[in-house]
């Protein structure tokens, strides 16, 4: 299988990093073919700006993002470094995001690359989302570490659910394209655990990777699930949603589907 990691961490010497370098090693030994856009190393170009659209606008007048972009789209005029991140995207099977979450969600510079690189036209338009996306099929999963333990990131954490913070990527980005989002992988709070736990991380991670094929992905309802106006016409199973009209209550929703995210353990030393 061909495997594209887009790693979003400064530092080389990083747990995050350690994790991200893991993978490769891990599926290449598997006999995986795997790309790394190392983003920072990179330097990649965060801000969608004027400067994406100079070689082609469809309205010189009025800049609105997604118009442009689907113009970029249908002529072919995109910028050569959001080219060849589109041209991973394209070759790949599986799509990892390998980030620690700061302020609640993904750094910066790799939600610049999901605003440049996942552009309506390429990635998404009319009737090419969910169920019915453009890269149905294929998977995708996030790996992420955290500065604090589990416990802060539990259903009744001061924190939230770790599920509930990652449902916009799962759902919002790999879901909406058509890729089926896999369970997360979290490290949690590397840097406050010992170097043998870290070690149990990194064997717990790769592991993961050796198994993807029987693993079982995050729940998303199918397309006929949904009425016209886009809203279930059935209980919602995901964890993540409720249905009032099929006299399905928020409670009931959480009580029965649970919204955790599976991950990896709360600590190594776990089963």
């Amino acid at each position: 299988m061909k495997f594209f990691i887009v790693h979003a961490h400064p530092d080389p010497a990083s747990f995050n990093s350690a994790l991200k370098n893991m993978a490769v090693a891990t599926l290449t030994d598997e006999g995986h073919e795997v790309a790394v856009s190392d983003l920072y190393q990179m330097q990649f170009k965060a801000t969608m700006d004027t400067a994406d659209f100079s070689l082609t606008r469809k309205n010189l007048m009025r800049l609105q993002f997604d118009v442009e972009q689907e113009h970029q789209h249908l002529v072919g005029a995109y910028p050569a470094d959001v080219a060849m991140e589109q041209a991973r995207v394209e070759w790949c099977d599986v799509m990892i995001f390998h980030f620690p979450i700061w302020w609640f969600s993904m750094p910066s510079i790799l939600k610049g690359w999901v605003e440049r690189v996942l552009a309506r036209g390429f990635a998404y338009g009319p009737r090419r989302k969910h169920a019915t996306g453009h890269f149905a099929g294929r998977r995708a999963m996030v790996t992420c570490t955290t500065g604090a333990f589990a416990d802060v990131y539990a259903p009744d954490g001061i924190e939230g659910d770790i599920g509930h913070l990652l449902w916009p990527i799962n759902n919002g980005i790999f879901h909406y394209m058509g890729f089926t989002p896999l369970p997360s992988f979290v490290a949690y709070a590397p840097r406050l655990i010992t170097d043998s736990e870290r070690a149990k991380y990194l064997g717990a991670y790769a592991q993961r990777l050796r198994s993807l094929e029987g693993v079982a992905p995050l729940f998303m309802h199918p397309a006929d699930d949904y009425g016209p106006n886009q809203r279930l016409t059935v209980e919602a199973r995901s964890g993540f949603q409720w249905n009032p009209g099929a006299g399905q209550s928020r409670e009931q929703a959480a009580r029965h589907h649970t919204s955790s995210d599976p991950s990896g353990p709360d600590r190594p030393d776990e089963p």
